[in-house]
């Protein structure tokens, strides 16, 4: 009983590490996440600043994420950018990310690595520095956010490739709205025709998005203006839309964006696989047949008569949860009671969702191959089998207690560090929206009601006319 009791206190600091791993991300920085679902900027800014979690290196880019979008909402804009610019730094040189956390990430988990965002985060940022930048009466920097898009793409595309998110059809139409307003009518029509290839490519919709009305509009009235008459037939056919005379005002108009709900979480899920040796090549299969993947070799050389004796294994795996929004509806409202509906334009959950199982693949052979080595290193531990013909000896009883103290020690360990990185910019709006409403010269309100679970609630936005394009956001929970 004794020696058992000396077992457990040895092992006491990986049970530790056990229950510790348990939490998800969500979960650690509960107390600012709820404060943010709250509406509680403030509040949720001071915990960003008290978590230890998010003062780690590793996840020094999510508390600049999260802090940059905080920082937005309590309309500290200049501040917002000096955490978006930094963000954006980061996100340029990889995340910063050393040998070091590759291995770590490859001998614990990838939650220990260093995180380095999600392809429509990096997308994001542009967006909201963009707007803070157009808040702050700087339209040449925000055109300066608007060409970065662009180098974006085109450094996403080399990476991704075809079939998978590089380009972005809300960040094309954001830089269209940008290039308009600084009345840079030529590149303003080769950023809304980029989205609406974009789309046509796609069948019409784009990340859970249809081709907006407006954007449709927007590219056709920026042809137009250019004296494009070929683009303007061109894409009346392909649009199944003819340009109307009210499309060509090109008199004061606010871009407004309504940003509904929170970003999805990642949480975990468990999944069996099973490995077995077809050929020449080793493959995991889930337990009910669905996934079939294979052994990631490049992690390293392994002795195929150990690997052959691995037979199931856990995985820890992200998935998003998409989060309750409280209102589904919006419309805006002038001064004159003339309404304008509100169209999507850019939707995080699918976004999150389907970038996620895009990949879903690649990452799952990293994390069973690390598994599998884990387990490796079980089976090199274990004792070999006890003599029949002979006494084993008081040194050979030792060892092979100790042996079996290892083997113990590592199985522990292997299950307590298995985790799946649920890190994501949690901060994030679930779903943006848009409409461009004209505008009459001087001061006016704009009011904008939103209609949902909780019934209909109504915001007003003063604004001064003052020629050109405005821009607004608005942002509910």
């Amino acid at each position: 009983m004794l020696h058992k009791l000396q077992h457990i206190i040895r092992f006491a600091p990986v049970l530790a590490l056990f229950l510790a791993s348990c939490a998800t991300y969500n979960q650690q920085v509960s107390s600012y996440y709820g404060h943010y679902r709250q509406g509680d900027y403030q509040k949720a800014s001071a915990a960003l600043d008290d978590s230890k979690l998010l003062s780690k290196r590793r996840n020094h880019l999510l508390f600049l994420l999260e802090k940059g979008r905080m920082e937005h909402l309590l309309h500290h804009y200049e501040a917002s950018n000096r955490y978006f610019n930094e963000a954006d730094n980061l996100m340029e040189d990889g995340g910063n990310a050393t040998v070091g956390d590759f291995a770590l990430a490859t001998l614990l988990n990838p939650m220990m690595e260093t995180y380095r965002g999600e392809d429509f985060e990096k997308y994001m940022v542009h967006y909201y520095k963009a707007l803070n930048y157009l808040m702050l009466n700087e339209p040449s920097e925000a055109m300066v956010e608007a060409r970065r898009i662009s180098l974006r793409s085109y450094a996403q595309e080399d990476v991704r490739g075809e079939h998978k998110y590089a380009q972005d059809a809300f960040s094309f139409m954001l830089q269209g709205l940008i290039y308009e307003k600084n009345k840079d009518l030529n590149n303003a029509f080769i950023a809304y025709r980029n989205a609406t290839d974009l789309y046509l490519k796609n069948g019409g919709s784009y990340y859970g998005v249809a081709i907006p009305l407006q954007l449709k509009k927007d590219l056709l009235r920026t042809a137009w203006q250019m004296g494009f008459q070929d683009q303007v037939e061109f894409y009346q056919r392909e649009l199944a839309y003819t340009l109307q005379p009210e499309d060509r005002a090109t008199g004061a108009e606010l871009v407004l964006f309504w940003e509904a709900g929170s970003a999805p979480v990642k949480e975990e899920e468990n999944i069996m696989f099973f490995l077995s040796k077809q050929g020449t090549d080793f493959f995991f299969t889930s337990a009910n047949g669905s996934l079939r993947v294979p052994f990631d070799r490049s992690m390293g050389s392994v002795d195929e008569g150990s690997l052959a004796n691995i037979s199931a294994i856990r995985a820890a795996l992200p998935r998003y949860e998409l989060q309750a929004c409280a209102w589904q509806s919006a419309e805006a409202r002038t001064d004159s009671n003339a309404a304008f509906a509100f169209e999507p334009a850019q939707s995080i959950n699918d976004l999150a969702q389907n970038t996620l199982r895009e990949r879903r693949l690649r990452d799952l052979s990293k994390t069973l191959t690390r598994i599998a080595l884990g387990k490796l290193a079980e089976i090199a531990a274990a004792p070999k089998d006890k003599p029949k013909d002979k006494e084993e000896t008081e040194e050979e009883k030792r060892k092979r207690r100790n042996a079996e103290l290892l083997t113990a020690g590592i199985k522990i360990f292997n299950f307590a560090k298995e985790k799946a990185d649920t890190r994501n910019w949690q901060s994030l709006p679930g779903s943006i929206y848009y409409t461009r409403v004209p505008l009459k010269a001087g001061p006016q309100t704009i009011k904008v009601s939103v209609k949902g679970s909780y019934g209909e609630k109504t915001y007003e936005l003063p604004l001064d006319g003052s020629g050109g394009l405005s821009f607004r956001n608005l942002s509910t929970l």
